[in-house]
């Protein structure tokens, strides 16, 4: 049954987005924040880095209509803590958000970045949203049982997950429409897998932010008018990392999907700590620059991440037992691993 609020929400969410975009570009270039072209950016001319508050203000006023919705057009709640796990949603999108705006003024060092992160984390971890219980693929029981992981591991497994979604979504907006496509994909393939486990009301979540991401990417694609700035990928990434949970611990499908970017993200940690540089500092040295710096057009480069991304992502639905998921990734590594090295294989020989 398609409720009526699946409607309204994603329509609220893409109207908004399409709405705010223009508008955050014009208070970005007021401000003076914006990025110029030079380093790491090749773009041409001066272009603001406030589509975050696109992304954040869609996104919110999406989840804020659906509360405001009469009960007949809402899906039942089935789960006695989806209210305390949006309230963890809100919270800790809206602290990311702001934090993401600071940066976008301050340019916020990458301590303070990690800072951000980890209280991020807390608050996911206070509301609920955090992971307690993982598959054995092998054998399809419940690692440490009923009762899940013990406090510690909980801990340490959360915030190491918001974590690395949050740098990871970072590092990915390095190409115009990269990073918000990918998480609309994302989004998408969510939306259908709460749908599918019957989390109908849950499923409202995602579609309010696949609405987001979808009215602001006309902006943000090649060549882009607006960038989504440290404000507008904090939101996706602390807001994916948290759907992916809130989604049933959906671990496997967030890792088949944004496969190719984590790996990149622990290709270029490992490289940069054997050359004794910080894993944090800015350079052209991610997957995306590398193959535009060998040719490969904008366009090519992101559409291949998206065709990447959804196939890998469409395996996650249709792969029944653990098992052939395990093999799914195994099979992403690999793809991922060859390309990562044909991208960089002058360094490596």
């Amino acid at each position: 049954m398609i409720y009526p609020a699946y409607v309204i929400v994603f329509a609220v969410a893409l109207l908004l987005a399409i709405f705010l975009s223009p508008l955050a570009g014009r208070v970005g270039y007021r401000l003076g924040i914006v990025d110029q072209p030079g380093g790491r950016r090749q773009h041409q001319g001066t272009i603001p880095r406030l589509g975050g508050v696109a992304l954040y203000g869609a996104f919110m006023g999406a989840i804020l209509v659906s509360l405001a919705l009469p009960t007949g057009w809402l899906p039942p709640r089935l789960d006695p803590k989806e209210i305390t796990r949006l309230t963890g949603l809100i919270l800790g999108t809206t602290f990311v958000f702001v934090a993401g705006l600071i940066d976008d003024r301050r340019d916020l060092s990458p301590t303070a970045q990690f800072g951000v992160q980890f209280v991020a984390s807390l608050i996911a971890i206070a509301f609920v949203i955090h992971i307690k219980h993982v598959n054995n693929p092998l054998t399809n029981q419940l690692f440490f049982g009923a009762r899940g992981f013990p406090a510690p591991i909980v801990w340490v497994l959360t915030i190491f997950w918001f974590t690395g979604m949050m740098n990871t979504v970072n590092w990915l907006d390095g190409l115009d429409g990269l990073a918000a496509g990918v998480a609309a994909i994302l989004c998408a393939l969510l939306a259908l897998h709460m749908y599918r486990q019957g989390q109908y009301s849950v499923v409202l979540q995602p579609l309010a932010l696949l609405g987001a991401t979808l009215g602001f990417l006309p902006f943000n694609f090649h060549p882009a008018r607006i960038f989504m700035g440290s404000s507008g990928s904090y939101v996706l990434g602390f807001a994916l990392a948290a759907l992916g949970i809130i989604a049933g611990a959906k671990v496997a499908t967030v890792l088949l999907v944004m496969g190719l970017p984590i790996l990149d993200v622990a290709w270029l940690i490992w490289r940069r700590w054997r050359r004794g540089q910080r894993p944090t500092q800015g350079a052209r040295d991610h997957l995306h620059f590398r193959l535009a710096d060998r040719g490969v057009t904008q366009r090519a480069i992101v559409l291949g991440y998206y065709a990447f991304s959804a196939g890998f992502g469409v395996l996650a639905l249709v792969i029944g037992p653990r098992i052939y998921k395990l093999i799914a990734l195994a099979l992403l590594a690999a793809i991922g691993i060859a390309v990562i090295w044909w991208a960089n294989r002058d360094e490596i020989k």
